[in-house]
């Protein structure tokens, strides 16, 4: 047992820092040790190295929403948190953003462990049912979200444009040669990461004082979120070829949406949803034999026969790693905000691009990938991801890039 509790802790640590490095995918740490998965497991046993995975994917969901709101370096799980986020830390709120999306995670958890009894009786039966309706579902859901967050017709126009052509530019370059791993870093680096922080230069923003004096009440609309995010996170294993871009707008739709005057259960959401579809992928290979995340498959991989026994290991694991990460979240999350101010922001944003750019080439060159593949698609993303902002729509819609893939495979599927 003490071996597990090590690895529990080595993985919390191994996630805390890769949930800081901005651009960087728990997969991606979870490809090098299923890499090496058969050298390690001449030292560890196959629980040994699941325990690890679950305590490094829990802690990095749960800490990268760090860099997506304080520095508006997203990834595929936090994309649409970084405008609310963001915002939050403009007007000098970081340390009160920073506690929302800590409790919206960790509260999210519980929620998936009080309704595992729930799930266990429901999951195989529904999955089976509506399958074959994934196509439409995903349809219905996109036009709901498209109309739910235009404020006119005009904006809804702009909104299904963006919504169509991002699609367009994501099944384009999954088309292409390159990993899906690398596709996603590069698309989401330019839809909403570079492109957002080169608005904020140019809009000539800066790092307020950060307000180190907060209200933070766990009001109704928090535990609204919060419920929000674990149903969301658990209505991914429901819904086969749903992904976080699609469980984000769900969890936006059942929080209430992005608007300004419920920023906070919005981010509970969009944070409990980050956490609990990480567990609820786990709790899928037992349900229905279905891994949902590139950890998850790794998992599947190492142990062949995944019973109740792992099951309530990895479900305690998850627990642990997420009370743990709360409390880190929280004392980074504060020591960056603090560094932040005394750093100058527009030198501090020209950094960050660079870094993401850095980061984005050298697996380019890792990965063998066609680097002038990579250098258009940024280009082009970066581009997409400013229209947003001038357009005066949610940056919310260029999920397109992940749902019209999504819609396109399963369209086929029912052909």
């Amino acid at each position: 047992m003490f071996d597990l509790i090590l690895a529990c802790f080595l993985g919390i640590l191994c996630g805390a820092v890769t949930g800081l490095i901005p651009g960087i995918h728990v997969n991606t740490a979870g490809a090098i040790i299923f890499t090496f998965s058969a050298f390690l497991l001449e030292i560890f046993t196959p629980e040994f190295l699941c325990v690890f995975l679950v305590a490094m994917s829990i802690a990095h969901a749960l800490i990268e929403f760090i860099p997506s709101i304080l520095l508006g370096v997203p990834d595929e799980a936090t994309a649409v948190s970084v405008l609310p986020g963001h915002r939050m830390v403009l007007e000098g709120r970081s340390k009160e953003a920073i506690r929302i999306v800590g409790i919206g995670g960790f509260g999210a958890i519980i929620v998936i462990i009080i309704m595992l009894p729930i799930f266990m009786f429901f999951l195989p039966v529904v999955q089976g049912i509506i399958k074959p309706y994934t196509f439409i579902i995903l349809l219905i859901v996109s036009i709901y979200i498209l109309w739910r967050l235009s404020s006119s017709k005009k904006s809804f126009i702009w909104s299904s444009i963006l919504f169509i052509f991002s699609g367009i530019l994501g099944w384009t370059i999954f088309q292409t040669p390159i990993s899906s791993g690398l596709s996603m870093m590069c698309i989401f680096s330019g839809l909403f990461g570079i492109s957002t922080i080169l608005f904020s230069l140019n809009d000539n923003s800066f790092v307020p004082h950060q307000n180190k004096f907060y209200t933070l009440d766990l009001n109704s609309n928090m535990l609204r979120g919060i419920f929000a995010g674990g149903v969301s996170g658990a209505i991914l294993g429901f819904l086969p070829g749903f992904g976080p871009a699609q469980g984000s707008m769900i969890a936006q739709t059942v929080a209430g949406g992005g608007g300004e005057d419920n920023t906070e259960n919005f981010l509970c959401s969009i944070s409990g949803l980050n956490t609990s579809d990480t567990l609820f992928s786990l709790i899928c290979i037992y349900l229905i034999g279905n891994p949902r995340s590139g950890i998850a498959v790794y998992m599947n991989y190492l142990i062949s026969t995944f019973n109740l026994y792992h099951l309530l290991i990895f479900t305690f694991t998850a627990l642990v790693a997420v009370s743990i990460s709360l409390i880190l979240c929280l004392k980074l999350g504060d020591s960056f905000s603090k560094i932040m101010q005394n750093l100058n922001y527009k030198k501090l944003s020209i950094t960050v691009i660079i870094l993401m750019i850095v980061i984005l080439y050298i697996f380019t060159i890792i990965y063998k990938a066609n680097i002038f593949y990579i250098t258009l698609a940024l280009i082009t993303s970066t581009a997409m991801g400013l229209l947003p902002h001038y357009l005066g729509v949610s940056k919310s819609h260029l999920m397109g890039v992940l749902i019209i893939p999504a819609m396109i495979i399963y369209l086929g599927i029912l052909m």
